[in-house]
């Protein structure tokens, strides 16, 4: 289940960012110096604001701690919006009403409330469709999902924008846009 080795980086053009988008870049690139493991056991969070050791995490762990970075937390976000529409939400947990430990952590959960939120962005092959701190999911076979962000550097061999996530070694940059089917593609931020 491992991507490829990180690619080479070619910096793209100085497209200037946003700064919701320079802070997000800025705190998932730290992630790949930071969170060196990969935990999916459920933990007793503090709320607002929780979060697992920064060492460890899941795929959806990147994401939360790059969005609080920039000003959002998705920990809040997620847990009000289902407390106000649970019903809008998978039930493959079996769950009767939000908890605020895990529903953020939780890759259909997140891809819901960036629809809600009316944050979804077309899926298409075309790398140029996906812009620095857009959040791509994925099926990586079987069912199983993964989230992850698109940064602002290009592979040098592809010229696709890489990808901060966590699939199981810790948070990398990879060149992984296409590696598995997109599911969901969301814009929460203007670049």
């Amino acid at each position: 289940m491992r991507a490829s080795p990180p690619a080479p980086v070619a910096r793209p053009s100085e497209r200037p960012l946003s700064p919701p988008v320079r802070a997000l870049l800025a705190s998932a690139r730290e992630q790949t110096q930071v969170t060196t493991g990969y935990d999916p056991t459920y933990v007793k969070l503090a709320y607002p604001g929780g979060d697992v050791p920064a060492h460890t995490g899941v795929c959806t762990d990147v994401v939360i701690r790059a969005f609080r970075a920039a000003g959002v937390d998705l920990q809040v976000a997620v847990h009000e919006d289902m407390r106000r529409a649970f019903g809008a939400y998978p039930k493959r947990w079996g769950l009767t009403r939000p908890d605020p430990n895990i529903d953020h952590r939780r890759v259909p959960n997140l891809m819901v409330y960036f629809q809600r939120r009316g944050c979804a962005a077309a899926m298409s092959q075309q790398p140029a469709d996906y812009l620095p701190g857009d959040v791509v999911a994925w099926d990586l076979g079987g069912g199983v999902p993964h989230i992850g962000l698109v940064t602002d550097d290009l592979a040098s061999r592809t010229g696709r924008p890489l990808i901060i996530h966590n699939i199981g070694a810790g948070a990398r940059q990879e060149d992984v846009l296409f590696a598995w089917r997109v599911i969901g593609h969301y814009r929460y931020f203007t670049p």
